[in-house]
């Protein structure tokens, strides 16, 4: 296994994909860095020489903000969102969908387990 910005990247799989393991790199990112890398995205990790691994991950250090240091940014701006007290910081404090979904039905990910009401009976 290769290791890149801390995270070890399947070797069997294609680079383009071994690389969206990385937090903050998607598809679209991965397929940039193996242009930017001048490395075919149909080659194997486990193909790839140490200064081509050497290559991505000074490309990823200098370019793009991946891993802890990403996690640390979205934790900040959801921290100064429920600081601010906002629509959305205040959703976030609950724990309810941010983004206008419906919570009538669904958004079990969200609002966690449901839970029966005291004294609510089924209508029959």
């Amino acid at each position: 296994m290769a290791r890149i910005a801390g995270v070890n990247v399947p070797s069997q799989k294609r680079v383009e994909i071994a690389l969206a393991y990385i937090y903050g790199i998607g598809p679209t990112k991965a397929v940039e860095i193996c242009k930017k890398a001048g490395i075919d995205s149909a080659r194997r990790v486990f193909q790839l020489s140490e200064d081509e691994l050497s290559q991505i991950r000074g490309i990823i250090d200098q370019d793009y903000q991946v891993e802890g240091d990403l996690r640390r940014v979205v934790a900040m701006n959801i921290k100064r969102l429920v600081d601010l007290g906002c629509y959305t910081g205040l959703r976030h404090r609950k724990g309810l969908p941010v983004r206008g979904q419906r919570t009538h039905t669904n958004a079990r990910t969200r609002k966690g387990k449901a839970r029966p009401i005291a004294g609510k009976k089924k209508a029959v």
